[in-house]
């Protein structure tokens, strides 16, 4: 972790500015290509969702922008970002699990599995399952529905900054699927053409085999 000198960085006047707003955050939804990863999945047996959530953090994590946090007052870089996402339990509720990340398919894959028995033998949301600090994406999944715009929840906590990623289902048009992602973030430590960087390294991993 490496903690940023706000008086001599780049984005000093933006992260000032934004961070004096109530609501200092903002995002976009839009779609990218998961023909390629869903085939890929298929053809390994493996869960599409922890193929798409994988290589999104593979993305994430190829973006410094979206590993900067609010913390303590001080904005911070951390070295690497884990996986915070929902799960959903057959009664109709869901819980937050906690996947450390790695770049090895095989290993986040195991612990994600574990994740998803632990929640589904729990109730509630397991608000204190991991390390649930700032380190981490915050996702979540509508898997009934596509969708081309979202709203979340929020605290107006002005120093809320770890990034939300929400995916939804796919749809088919012209023979290819097409998975929906909304991405929001803190606008004094990330812009527009971070949230499109994250985009085009999230399509490069869909459409690569790892």
């Amino acid at each position: 972790m490496k903690i940023i000198d706000v008086d001599s960085w780049k984005r000093k006047e933006h992260f000032e500015f934004f961070s004096k707003m109530e609501s200092p955050y903002f995002g976009f939804t839009t779609e990218v290509d998961c023909t390629k990863a869903y085939a890929y999945a298929k053809e390994k047996e493996q869960s599409f969702f922890a193929t798409y959530l994988h290589r999104s953090m593979i993305a994430v994590n190829a973006v410094d922008e979206l590993k900067l946090r609010i913390l303590d007052g001080k904005v911070v870089l951390y070295d690497t970002l884990h996986a915070g996402t929902t799960i959903g339990r057959t009664d109709g509720t869901f819980g937050f699990a906690f996947i450390p990340f790695s770049p090895d398919f095989e290993v986040f894959n195991a612990v994600m599995k574990e994740e998803i028995e632990a929640v589904h033998h729990s109730s509630g949301l397991r608000l204190n399952n991991g390390e649930l600090g700032k380190d981490l994406i915050r996702h979540t999944t509508i898997p009934w529905h596509t969708f081309s715009a979202l709203l979340h929840p929020t605290s107006f906590n002005n120093s809320e900054s770890v990034p939300k990623i929400t995916f939804g289902k796919f749809s088919i048009r012209d023979g290819k699927k097409f998975l929906p992602v909304s991405v929001e973030a803190h606008h004094g430590l990330a812009d527009g053409i971070h949230i499109a960087k994250y985009l085009e390294e999230f399509q490069k991993e869909l459409d690569g085999e790892i």
